[in-house]
């Protein structure tokens, strides 16, 4: 390419691209920072919020082509070429549980259904509209699918539509929407390219995502995205045999890297049962690795030449929290502090700090936790992170975070409690009496003491 540079055009949100903790990322993100490497070109995003001016922005030729997770249609065909299909979706037809789950087209005529204005969800409803003239909708403009659910979930509208790979995603953020039928077959997900004589760009990405597909690389992403299954070992009986069989073999790491960095060690052991369930050769969907589960490039910034070393990793974990703490302004004092220390080692700092100016704008108090906690979930909602500087994040994740680091922390403090204790009493069946001194509310909250 000449320009040097390859420009999309997409819409900041959960598949397409958002800011992670670590840069960038996203589905569509990945696969065309890929096709750029390929081309030997940066990429460059134009974000478009309003997919009537996203469609209409192709066509205009505003950016090279469209990656947004966008369904090959009669109606977009018209005006758009469109490349080899990278995906395939089915349409859900989403009902609110507790409701009478609708099956069949029939059942939808008599409900307040709402779609994304020129959508492919709404494409699919003209077309039903042939066949079923009493079916209604209401299609808005400003809306993401993220907003769909929620008014379902919370019984503002009947029933919408969204595909299987968004409802996939998010279906655990409103868990009152549900899936009742699919509308049809699966749809074919491709990049738009405005119609052009010059197609060499068009044949270039044909060629990459053929290529991409065939390497396996096309069908790792996608596991990345939509078809992880984070396995899930927690629970208190789990938990506590943990403690007494991998705890132990850490517990001299915890405790040197938090001396290092002032910290409570049994707070660094939460964080890291929190990402690893200290599993030293722990790996995520993401590609995070060890016990404190690093990306690469953090694992550089700190000086982690080993990701799968125990002591390395605890000791870039310490290290990345602590900067985290020392970034928010001095008069926030702990535990907020070390609450939103927690938030912004898991979702970012820059995204923290949107949430800390929507909570000012709101007439909260940015710097206590329990007002910032409120609007975090914001973040993955377009009223709110269009105007934000970091954009679209999965808000609602650094709160279950930090609230599942403190009951991890709770429960290993009285768990060292609990052993003192026992030890006083052994050693007072032999000896004199031993007094145990017990750790203070600073100690139980893992006040970093920053």
């Amino acid at each position: 390419m000449s320009t040097g540079s390859l420009s999309i055009l997409s819409s900041n949100g959960p598949i397409t691209y958002y800011e992670g903790p670590f840069g960038y990322t996203g589905f569509e993100y990945e696969l065309t920072e890929a096709f750029a490497n390929h081309l030997g070109v940066a990429l460059t995003i134009k974000d478009q919020s309003n997919l009537s001016d996203l469609l209409s922005s192709v066509e205009a030729k505003k950016g090279h082509f469209a990656a947004n997770n966008l369904s090959i249609t009669p109606e977009r065909r018209k005006s758009l070429n469109f490349s080899v299909p990278y995906m395939q979706v089915k349409q859900h037809v989403i009902y609110r549980r507790g409701s009478k789950r609708p099956r069949t087209i029939d059942d939808l005529l008599d409900l307040d259904i709402i779609v994304v204005a020129d959508s492919s969800h709404a494409e699919s409803l003209r077309s039903l509209k042939e066949t079923f003239p009493e079916l209604r909708w209401r299609e808005l403009d400003e809306i993401e699918p993220l907003d769909l659910l929620e008014s379902v979930h919370s019984g503002r509208a009947d029933a919408t539509i969204v595909d299987s790979t968004f409802f996939t995603v998010n279906r655990n953020i409103y868990p009152k929407a549900r899936r009742a039928f699919d509308l049809h077959d699966e749809k074919n997900i491709a990049w738009a390219f405005p119609k052009s004589k010059d197609d060499s760009l068009y044949k270039a990405a044909n060629n990459f995502l053929v290529a991409y597909r065939n390497s396996g690389e096309l069908q790792k992403l996608s596991d990345k995205y939509f078809n992880n299954q984070r396995l899930d070992e927690g629970g208190a009986l789990t938990f506590s045999k943990h403690i007494d069989k991998r705890l132990p073999k850490w517990e001299s790491y915890f405790k040197a890297s938090a001396a290092e960095f002032d910290l409570d060690w049994l707070f660094v052991a939460a964080i890291s049962y929190q990402e690893s369930h200290w599993n030293a050769k722990a790996r995520s969907y993401t590609g995070v690795r060890g016990l404190m589960m690093l990306t690469q490039r953090t694992a550089k910034a700190l000086g982690v030449k080993n990701r799968l070393d125990p002591q390395q990793s605890i000791y870039g974990g310490a290290k990345y929290f602590t900067q985290q703490v020392k970034r928010l302004p001095e008069r926030i004092k702990s535990p907020d502090r070390l609450w939103m220390a927690l938030a912004a080692y898991n979702v970012g700092y820059g995204h923290l700090e949107d949430a800390r100016k929507i909570t000012e704008a709101q007439g909260g108090n940015p710097d206590i936790w329990t007002h910032v906690k409120k609007r975090l979930p914001l973040l993955s909602k377009k009223k709110y992170y269009k105007n934000t500087k970091h954009g679209y994040a999965r808000g609602w994740e650094p709160v279950q975070y930090v609230e599942r680091i403190r009951n991890y922390h709770e429960i290993l403090v009285w768990h060292q409690e609990s052993q003192q204790r026992r030890l006083a009493l052994e050693l007072e069946k032999t000896t004199k009496p031993v007094t145990v001194s017990r750790l203070s509310d600073e100690g139980r909250w893992g006040n970093p003491r920053l």
